[in-house]
């Protein structure tokens, strides 16, 4: 492919993702019609000032006593206060589409970050996911208010001022002419560049949000180990990096403005020049030079003033790439069940196989696990045996890449997501606690929980007593991320939280691995209070949690390689007996 054709496919590739911001209009179609209709008013009134002033000024220089003109000083007054007053409309009514637009794109990025939970997307750290639902989705106002209308304005009104010269002065209109598609392109010609810099500026800005939420979030752990200033030398670096881009942002930017103000101005010169030629040879009357002088300025004003807009859109192109894509964003799974919940509750998976991609090969392999109600099954094995993977694809997390699992004989694809997931709560290793009440964040899984349900689940949790001795109770606020209770006293929420929502199964991945011989205690405790009345799925690492369970299967390269009680597998001095022989499996 040449340069020039590999330019064009840039540019085209650009457009479209500007372009794709355009559907997402379709709900505010009144909104759009008058903010483009407010840009051609403003714009035209302004022509119109303009047109009046030229011709007044050309009277005047004929000769003609300023008395005779007064109604047309009045005109241009009134054209004044039009144009003010259209402009005002143009900024309300721009402004009020374009916020309105960012509210509906910032759903739809949540909601396609809520498709894709709880993977990764698009390879994009925490930070850089706030930036693009944040930072990138404000950028976006500057597309709506200020690029679309004006975009409409810049070929009617200079069309309407062409047409205008044409009428007084036929060679100044030609010569005119050639400057207003040079004025126009000039962002074209720097357009790859301007992407470029553009997805270096916010590439750079959200891994400087990413590492800011890092630091912030990371305080504990730089603090013990010493690495607070290597860390902030890291910021800095990253700061820098973002102000270099921006210079560089900066200095293109710049250029293209001098090159529009150098094509504006010889567009007026030629003009002018055309003019007096005409008029020394005697066919032009010399009053209407003025005239033809704010008439070529004032059809460049429209375009110029999106010229300028237009150098925005290396960082608009940008930002609109990576929200669309999250906008765009595929489910993990496809939610098209129908089926009311099941009334049984046994488990079934009927030979699973599933793998994360082809690189990495199959982690589960013919799954046959059957888990009847009421009962509680531990997971044991190495790390990457499978145990992790059993329970997302519960969830529905991700589906298998063949086999069925099923809850009371019914197909989970048959239920939709949320019939699914009121079925199961899922208590993970690492704790995510909001920074609301302690009793906001256990009702997370219900809502209309009363206090009395509260109270009762953190009592089975075991979470009640610690809850009652902190200064506000309940009604404690957790601090971000849970920062306000030590580990032991986070996981026990989590269970509450499980308990609270009368889910009939539990999923524990992991949930005692941090805790402390006391909270530890207190896990065991919580899990015999749940014993019988619901299906417990548990991975655990110790073994004096493991054995708690009613059985215990044991995972090997994704394929079981043992099952039983604690007491049968210890005794056999099989693949289990090594683990707990090793002080508990591996995490």
């Amino acid at each position: 492919m040449s340069k020039d054709s590999t330019s064009q496919a840039n540019f085209l590739g650009s457009a479209a993702s500007i372009l794709g911001l355009i559907p997402l209009l379709k709900d505010h179609r009144l909104k759009l019609f008058l903010t483009v209709l407010s840009a051609v008013c403003s714009h035209s009134a302004m022509l119109v000032s303009l047109g009046i002033a030229g011709w007044l000024a050309g009277r005047v220089m004929a000769g003609e006593a300023p008395g005779g003109l007064f109604a047309v000083f009045l005109g241009l007054a009134a054209s004044i206060v039009a144009t003010a007053a259209a402009r005002w409309w143009q900024a309300y009514i721009s402004h009020a589409l374009a916020f309105s637009v960012i509210e509906t794109l910032q759903l739809g990025v949540y909601d396609g970050l809520a498709r894709a939970a709880p993977l990764d997307i698009l390879g994009l750290h925490t930070g850089e996911l706030a930036s693009v639902a944040i930072s990138d989705a404000a950028l976006m106002e500057h597309f709506y208010a200020h690029t679309l209308a004006d975009y409409c304005a810049a070929v009617l009104v200079p069309l309407v001022a062409l047409i205008a010269i044409f009428y007084v002065e036929p060679a100044s209109g030609i010569g005119l002419l050639p400057f207003l598609f040079f004025v126009a392109s000039v962002p074209y010609w720097f357009s790859r560049r301007a992407q470029r810099q553009g997805s270096v500026i916010l590439g750079n800005l959200g891994a400087l949000n990413a590492d800011t939420v890092e630091f912030v979030l990371g305080q504990r752990e730089l603090t013990i180990f010493g690495g607070g200033q290597d860390f902030l030398n890291r910021l800095m670096r990253r700061t820098s990096s973002v102000s270099a881009a921006q210079r560089q942002y900066g200095s293109r930017a710049g250029l293209e403005q001098a090159l529009i103000d150098f094509l504006t101005g010889s567009a007026v010169l030629v003009s002018v020049f055309i003019a007096i030629t005409r008029i020394n040879d005697g066919n032009l009357d010399r009053a209407l030079l003025p005239l033809i002088a704010v008439l070529a300025g004032g059809a460049l004003v429209p375009i110029v003033e999106v010229s300028q807009t237009a150098r925005k859109l290396g960082e608009l192109k940008a930002g609109a790439r990576r929200i669309l894509a999250i906008l765009h964003q595929l489910p993990q799974v496809a939610d098209t069940g129908k089926a009311p919940a099941p009334l049984g509750r046994a488990i079934r998976f009927q030979n699973v196989t599933f793998a994360y991609d082809a690189n990495r090969g199959e982690v589960l392999k013919g799954l046959d696990l059957g888990i009847p109600a009421g009962s509680m099954v531990a997971l044991a094995g190495r790390s990457g045996a499978g145990k992790s993977t059993v329970m997302n694809l519960l969830l529905r997390f991700r589906d298998p890449s063949a086999g069925t699992i099923s809850i009371g004989a019914l197909d989970i694809r048959d239920l939709s997501l949320d019939t699914l997931r009121s079925l199961i709560a899922y208590v993970p290793q690492d704790i995510h606690l909001f920074n609301e009440t302690i009793a906001d964040n256990i009702r997370l899984g219900r809502p209309d929980a009363s206090m009395a349900d509260v109270e009762r689940a953190c009592r089975l949790a075991q979470a009640d007593k610690f809850i009652k001795a902190l200064p506000d109770g309940y009604e404690t606020m957790c601090g971000e991320s849970g920062a306000k209770l030590s580990g032991g006293e986070r996981q026990r929420l989590a269970i509450a939280r499980a308990l609270v929502t009368k889910a009939p199964i539990i999923l524990l991945d992991e949930a005692s691995s941090n805790l402390d011989t006391e909270s530890e205690r207190a896990f065991e405790q919580a899990l015999d209070s749940v014993r019988g009345s619901r299906t417990v799925i548990l991975v655990a690492h110790r073994p004096s949690t493991i054995r708690r369970a009613d059985r215990i299967v044991v995972l090997q390269d994704g394929a079981i390689v043992e099952d039983g009680s604690h007491a049968t597998l210890a005794a056999r001095g099989g693949a289990y007996a090594r683990l707990i022989g090793e002080g508990g499996q591996p995490a």
